[in-house]
């Protein structure tokens, strides 16, 4: 079992073919992710994504700390590296570090997304609006589960902070 699941979490993760930058561009909401330690305990997360015109993308992730009872933020920026594999981003926060921003399934209407990392320790799904219909948040972890992503250590997250 483990050298299956080793082989499930190293291979290749498909990513979406075309992306409109100018339309993905602006504000999504988290509405789940997986744990990690740099959101740990933020809720009501939001990522907004502008378009520079070198190209390049300017990302403002912000979310609430109940435990310091503020509002904390991170700037960073993306890009494509190769116009071949337009879901495969690259995002970083902390030059010279960065890390993969993989667009695994995209509405055609922009309205939600699932993002992950090959590694398979990230997974976001991301909407337009703070809610997301049960159905289309099943379908998407269902694509996700397909891929090898652990669903089931998946967090919902709370977006009722006002």
């Amino acid at each position: 079992m483990a050298s299956f699941l080793s082989c499930k979490t190293t291979q290749d993760l498909p990513t979406v073919e075309k992306v409109e930058i100018s339309k993905y561009t602006g504000q999504w909401y988290e509405i789940a992710r997986l744990p990690n330690n740099f959101e740990k305990g933020l809720e009501c997360v939001t990522a907004t994504y502008t378009q520079k015109s070198n190209g390049k993308i300017e990302v403002l992730n912000r979310g609430y700390s109940s435990d310091k009872g503020r509002y904390k933020t991170a700037k960073g920026k993306a890009w494509v590296p190769d116009s071949n594999f337009p879901g495969r981003l690259k995002v970083t926060f902390f030059w010279p570090f960065s890390g993969n921003y993989y667009i695994l399934s995209l509405d055609e209407n922009y309205q939600h997304v699932l993002v992950g990392d090959p590694s398979r320790k990230y997974l976001w799904v991301l909407a337009r609006t703070k809610t997301l219909d049960e159905a289309t948040y099943s379908r998407l972890m269902d694509h996700a589960d397909k891929n090898g992503f652990n669903t089931g250590q998946v967090l919902k997250i709370n977006q009722a902070c006002d």
